[in-house]
């Protein structure tokens, strides 16, 4: 997989860049909610395709150029879907930079990029095909996103949403971060959750979340204490933990097992 950052204009948007062209075990995956939002480019078949729903059995899809919507919950994937892809991952909050609709309206888990940014959006796709090597597809996708910032013409991120996403990131709480930024809960509940596609608090659970993956997938590390891994992580107890991880990711902490320590997002559907 090529990772990248991205260009000095993009940054404040934009957490990085990746290119992945390489076959995958065959099967499903459950991938796990980040708290970010995520353009994906299906560089095989015209198709993303996706799997919804208690068991992750209910199949949807859109055409192969697709914006995936932060969610606080998995969807199931085919690893043939990944095998020849590229995306963009945005930092919290920033995918509005490069388009009038808000987060909080991103409901389905994925949404056709010709819905969200029209013919711009429609001929992402084939924009990125015809680039030559890795790199260049990721070239043509940062064209994409520079053309569409300096249209939008914003000055900048919301600097309140901003201290917001970092400091719930560190896992204070939603009434200490109102209370700095010097707004009301419910106006911090809107401005986020229109920036960002969560609420406050469902972003601080998913980033407490993504913290403990990070902890326990250290390679060559011992078996997680889940005990001691709540207590570090600021949940009241272990069932507190294994409610959350459940509620979060559908599967017990003893049920984690993900593809590899790099990759702690995606877990195997048995």
């Amino acid at each position: 997989m090529l990772l990248r950052r991205p260009r000095a204009e993009l940054a404040p948007f934009v957490e990085h860049l990746w290119y992945l062209d390489q076959p995958l075990p065959p099967g499903r995956d459950r991938t796990l909610p980040t708290g970010a939002a995520q353009l994906v480019v299906n560089l095989a078949a015209d198709r993303l395709n996706w799997y919804d729903g208690d068991d992750l059995s209910r199949p949807g899809g859109v055409g192969g150029a697709g914006l995936c919507a932060p969610l606080a919950r998995p969807i199931g994937v085919d690893t043939a879907d990944q095998a020849a892809t590229a995306g963009v991952v945005f930092r919290p909050g920033g995918v509005v930079a490069f388009g009038d609709v808000p987060a909080a309206a991103l409901t389905d888990p994925v949404t056709p990029l010709a819905d969200l940014w029209g013919a711009d959006g429609g001929a992402v796709r084939e924009r990125v095909l015809v680039a030559a090597t890795p790199g260049e597809r990721l070239d043509a996708l940062e064209r994409v996103l520079l053309a569409r910032l300096r249209a939008a013409g914003l000055p900048g991120p919301d600097g309140a949403v901003v201290y917001a996403v970092a400091a719930l990131d560190r896992g204070a709480a939603v009434g200490v971060v109102a209370e700095r930024i010097g707004a009301s809960a419910s106006t911090l509940q809107r401005r986020f959750r229109a920036a960002v596609g969560l609420s406050p608090k469902q972003f601080g659970r998913v980033r407490r979340l993504q913290r403990v993956l990070r902890a326990v997938t250290t390679p060559g590390g011992p078996a997680p204490d889940w005990a001691e891994v709540a207590a570090r992580h600021g949940y009241f107890d272990q069932a507190h933990l294994v409610n959350d991880f459940r509620a979060l990711t559908g599967l017990t902490p003893g049920r984690y097992v993900p593809r590899s320590a790099a990759e702690h997002n995606h877990v195997p559907l048995g």
